[in-house]
């Protein structure tokens, strides 16, 4: 059974196993209730339970966040094998010194007119819960499970498996 957790071990593992992974697709709902997945990159160096990514202001990811904030970030590294989800609530934050504060010359490709460009806005995520798979990531843990699976007819421990709430004060 999956354990969820709230201590602040939990809460920097999360944000340990994201920290490198350079997309992460942004999942949100459109006006007929479809789900909607984009690729995002989040601007930041350090976490403590909110999320930030630039976008245009003016895009149909802001108007599904106007209405209905709720939202899940995936974020996938196959070559380590950490999966980990992310469930909060979005909103559409204009503020041009917070922009300035998270800009990274990289972001130009998308946004020419730099961190003070009035087209561009920042989508704050505000972390409510989290999930994620720590699995071992060798040739031999694979081989080792793929034996014990074909002679005992049990898979292996496939790794850490937790949930994680970030709504609850660390313990």
């Amino acid at each position: 059974m999956v354990e969820t957790r709230s201590d602040a071990e939990a809460k920097r593992k999360v944000w340990e196993m994201i920290r490198d992974v350079e997309i992460a697709m942004m999942v949100t709902q459109d006006e007929q209730g479809r789900f909607r997945g984009r690729p995002m990159r989040a601007s930041q160096k350090e976490f403590d339970g909110v999320l930030w990514f630039f976008t245009q202001a003016g895009s149909p990811k802001t108007g599904e966040v106007a209405e209905d904030g709720r939202c899940l970030l995936a974020y996938s590294d196959p070559g380590s094998q950490n999966y980990v989800s992310i469930y909060g609530t979005a909103e559409l934050v204009r503020d041009v010194a917070q922009q300035k504060r998270l800009w990274s010359e990289p972001l130009r490709v998308w946004f020419p007119g730099g961190p003070e460009d009035p087209a561009i806005a920042l989508l704050k995520v505000t972390c409510e819960g989290a999930e994620y798979w720590d699995s071992p990531s060798s040739t031999l843990v694979h081989a080792y499970g793929y034996l014990k699976a074909v002679t005992t007819g049990e898979p292996p421990h496939p790794g850490a498996n937790d949930k994680v709430d970030f709504t609850k004060k660390a313990g």
